[in-house]
């Protein structure tokens, strides 16, 4: 264990991100762990800045353990092979995608998915966050990829008291998001079931959520941007959590909310089937009609019990830790 806790490994990440503060956190609990923040990179000096912590941190480290195979995992592969340290890249699907019909995904851009596929042909380890990502990685390199799903605290993360018939949706809400997450569609369902409360929970970085309110019917509420603690009240008093999305590499929202005990309403899209298994209502993507279809049969059932029992056996902190613990000690 003397030897695991000093093992240095250099994080490079954007700790903006909740499922990468996660794995920053595990990682810390076994080894010595610098971090290269992403999320301060602004502009040109900020960039520069970066690559000389970057530089330093390489030189510190054994292992640098890098989330997103995007723009910014090319220096850090490339400076890993040239000082020989061992490096993991971690997918999560944007950096991975190409979806034509909404026009995502970082592989949409050939100069990107050049820097991109370096990553994922010379990291030592390559790690995906479901088979669906896994399977999206193998559409551009021929290599061994590692799936492990991400880690929801589950004790923080838990139900408490009595679920009400409320539906909600958790997200970014901006042009991009309103097809790729099914947020219009989720709004559009509600007319639907008029007497069912639903709550988009997620702030907007344009003007979508005023398309969102111009179309929404009276029982559809906006709660903006939460802070965590709010976010899980939300959580334990919905029976119900949409999420319709055309593409997910995972989907943490839905993990969160199955560890609470909603009810999930999906679709079969991306990692969705994955995460939800058969603890939940599928239903197709952007039909509002079937969707709200969907969610009546949710709010009739009782299976919130086996979704937090699925979260609890999958997809729990402790799970994920182990397993990366095993990755970086077999490098």
């Amino acid at each position: 264990m003397k030897s695991q806790k000093r093992m240095k490994i250099l994080f490079v990440a954007n700790l903006d991100l909740t499922y990468v503060r996660t794995d920053l956190k595990l990682l810390k609990k076994h080894f010595k762990v610098r971090v290269v923040d992403l999320s301060r990179v602004k502009n040109l000096p900020s960039a520069l800045k970066f690559l000389f912590e970057l530089l330093k941190g390489v030189l510190w480290s054994q292992i640098t353990f890098t989330w997103f195979a995007g723009v910014h995992s090319f220096p850090v592969v490339l400076l890993s092979k040239i000082f020989r340290k061992k490096s993991i890249v971690v997918t999560g699907g944007y950096d991975v995608a190409d979806v034509p019909e909404i026009d995502y995904g970082a592989m949409r851009d050939s100069r990107k998915a050049r820097l991109i596929k370096f990553s994922l042909r010379n990291a030592d380890k390559i790690l995906a966050i479901s088979e669906f990502i896994k399977k999206e990685i193998l559409r551009w390199v021929n290599r061994e990829v590692d799936v492990i799903f991400e880690g929801i605290d589950c004790d923080k993360f838990r139900p408490s008291g009595h679920k009400e018939n409320l539906v909600i949706t958790v997200g970014r809400i901006n042009k991009l998001t309103l097809k790729r997450k099914g947020i219009e569609s989720f709004v559009k369902s509600a007319k639907y079931i008029p007497d069912t409360p639903f709550v988009v929970v997620g702030g907007s970085s344009d003007k979508s959520m005023d398309y969102l309110k111009s179309i929404a019917t009276e029982n559809v509420s906006f709660a903006g941007f939460v802070p965590e603690e709010e976010l899980i009240k939300w959580y334990r008093r919905a029976k119900v959590y949409c999420q319709l999305s055309l593409h997910e590499g995972f989907g943490t929202s839905i993990g969160e909310a199955m560890a609470c005990g909603c009810i999930p309403v999906v679709t079969d899209k991306g990692a969705i089937p994955e995460v939800v298994g058969d603890t939940g209502f599928y239903v197709p993507y952007n039909d509002p009609e079937k969707i709200a279809e969907g969610i009546k049969k949710a709010l009739g059932s009782e299976k919130g019990k086996e979704a937090r029992e699925r979260a609890l056996a999958l997809f729990s902190e402790e799970k994920r830790g182990e397993k990366l613990k095993e990755v970086i000690e077999s490098l």
